[in-house]
């Protein structure tokens, strides 16, 4: 034990060092985990500015890693129109003329988070925005980021006619009977608006949402995450951020692929790597900062708008099958290509893959990237993995690339039952998110909310992860139970399994030396009676202290 006084002691509360190890209490000091053992062992390192906290039937874990999220522009939402909390047409709208109303100097509506579930197939109407803003262009992402509400007048700024042609990467939704444009936009059509038409934030505004988004995630428990969508803009407000120290939590950043240009792009993907790790931020020693090392590659869709890329096609949802296969966003031998350069330049890639089909080709490309240039720790990994065929939940394992979850897609909800299984039919619906089967092959799991997809709460994604339940609506049947984790497993994977995706060394795991990240949960859920066969409440349980580098960077005063 050291003699130093240290800056925190935690007592009370049991300290998770792994499956059944534990210990009584942690210290902190300068950053990083300066003891962890018995109560009194511990105590000792408290001297008269020690802060000492006491939390009798707490846990104190290391701080969660989110693999896959979108921290700005969520945080950008939050600051503008958030709809995300909100369900039903009416409460949609009824937000956004009242956000309209108190800001008149916005020359575009801007926000998003609302759900398909509300609307006929999914796709919203621009007359219902038309009544609403009349005088100015509203554009809304879905809660997916696949799609997009607008007006009549964002059309018209788009140049967006009922002759327009869709894009080769996306759909505009006309009217059947006449073709007119009704007011959603798919994939690369609303990508397009969002990218060139609709005004881009400045650094300041960018900066603005990181730090809010970066409040919000501590209050939960995360110190560091992946963001899977850094463009230009986000990247400069994260340095920014990193350099002055404001960016306390450890961030990696998937610089993003442009699905519209081929292998030239990836001189400018090295270019930017190198820029962004020239920036010195405080808390380099201890492994913080912003690391812009990965690059995201995004091969399809979403199954609820038919562009998840499927070995067979779609089905029609009246009991036949359609001519639909899906979208495949980078073409087959470009991909291997792609992921083999970017391998053999020392990225790591991170791959958006939802169908069967996709998620074959982006484990095609690995092996291709490994045939090439031999194996390596780049730990590539593929997200979301809705549907796999089981030929292919092993091939994970082999060829050491890690299964980003998002184990709160996992349930039976509006989305899933009235616009994914009448598509899949039942035996593509049966191999959706198998993570149980994943763990049993040996491959290694990372967890990810795809914020602000859904929760980016790790605690409701933990009890998804184990019950294959809404936590809203605990009396629902599990959707396919025998793919339900351990909650050891389950907590490894949003804690180390995470930290291992992220390159991080110091993160996952309590040992003396390590940077100090943790959070301190106000139930124990390893204690005997907090899971029952009737329920594990995980989603109730709250986080009372964060740690990141040994700062507290969320406290309710515990």
């Amino acid at each position: 034990m050291p003699t130093q006084a240290a800056d925190l002691v935690l007592t009370g509360a049991r300290v998770r060092l792994g499956r059944d190890r534990w210990a009584a209490a942690l210290a902190v000091r300068d950053g990083r985990i300066a003891a962890v053992g018995a109560a009194a062992d511990v105590l000792a390192l408290a001297g008269p500015r020690t802060r000492v906290v006491h939390s009798p039937g707490g846990l104190v874990v290391p701080g969660f890693q989110d693999s896959h999220n979108h921290a700005p522009f969520a945080g950008r939402n939050r600051l503008r129109l958030w709809l995300n909390d909100l369900e039903g047409r009416h409460a949609y709208l009824d937000a956004i003329a009242a956000y309209a109303d108190a800001h008149p100097e916005e020359e575009w509506i801007l926000g998003g988070g609302w759900a398909m579930e509300y609307f006929p197939g999914g796709t919203p109407r621009k007359e219902d925005l038309d009544a609403v803003v009349p005088d100015r262009p509203v554009f809304l992402f879905n809660r997916d980021v696949h799609g997009a509400w607008v007006n009549s007048r964002a059309l018209a700024a788009a140049g967006i006619t009922d002759g327009t042609p869709d894009p080769s990467d996306g759909r505009i939704e006309r009217d059947p009977v006449t073709g007119e444009a009704t007011g959603t936009l798919h994939e690369g059509a609303a990508y397009h608006v969002n990218d060139h038409v609709v005004p881009l934030p400045d650094r300041a505004e960018w900066e603005a949402a990181i730090l809010e988004a970066q409040g919000y995630l501590h209050s939960l428990g995360i110190t560091g995450w992946q963001d899977a969508w850094v463009t230009p803009g986000t990247q400069a407000a994260y340095q920014a951020l990193a350099a002055d120290g404001r960016l306390t939590a450890r961030v990696v950043g998937a610089l993003w692929w442009d699905r519209h240009r081929g292998l030239e792009q990836i001189g400018e993907l090295l270019e930017r790597r190198e820029r962004g790790l020239r920036v010195a931020a405080p808390g380099a020693a201890l492994g913080s900062g912003f690391h812009p090392t990965t690059v995201k590659i995004m091969t399809d869709g979403v199954l609820e708008n038919h562009t998840g890329a499927l070995l067979e096609p779609y089905c029609d949802g009246c009991g036949g099958q359609s001519d639909n296969h899906g979208l495949s966003y980078v073409p087959y031998d470009l991909l291997r290509e792609a992921v083999t350069e970017l391998d053999r330049h020392g990225f790591q890639v991170h791959l958006h893959a939802i169908g069967d089909r996709a998620v074959r080709n982006a484990l095609d490309a690995i092996a291709a990237a490994r045939a090439a240039n031999g194996p390596g720790d780049r730990r590539h990994h593929i997200a979301h993995v809705q549907v796999v065929q089981p030929s292919d939940v092993k091939r994970f394992a082999e060829l050491d690339t890690v299964v980003n979850c998002q184990t709160y897609w996992a349930q039976s909800e509006p989305q899933m039952d009235e616009l994914t299984l009448p598509f899949l039919g039942p035996e593509r619906a049966r191999l959706q998110y198998p993570f149980a089967d994943f763990l049993a092959s040996g491959a290694r799991l990372a967890m990810g909310s795809d914020w602000a997809v859904t929760t980016a709460d790790p605690l409701e994604q933990l009890e998804v992860a184990v019950t294959r339940v809404d936590p809203a609506n605990r009396g629902n049947a599990p959707f396919l139970p025998e793919q339900r984790l351990p909650l050891d497993d389950a907590l490894d994977a949003f804690t180390a399994g995470s930290a291992y995706v992220n390159h991080d060394a110091h993160g996952g795991a309590f040992e003396v030396g390590r940077r100090a990240d943790l959070a301190l949960l106000d139930t124990d859920i390893f204690a005997p009676g907090f899971a029952t066969p009737a329920s594990t409440p995980l989603a109730d349980v709250r986080v009372r202290l964060t740690l990141a580098a040994g700062r507290i960077v969320h406290d309710t005063g515990c």
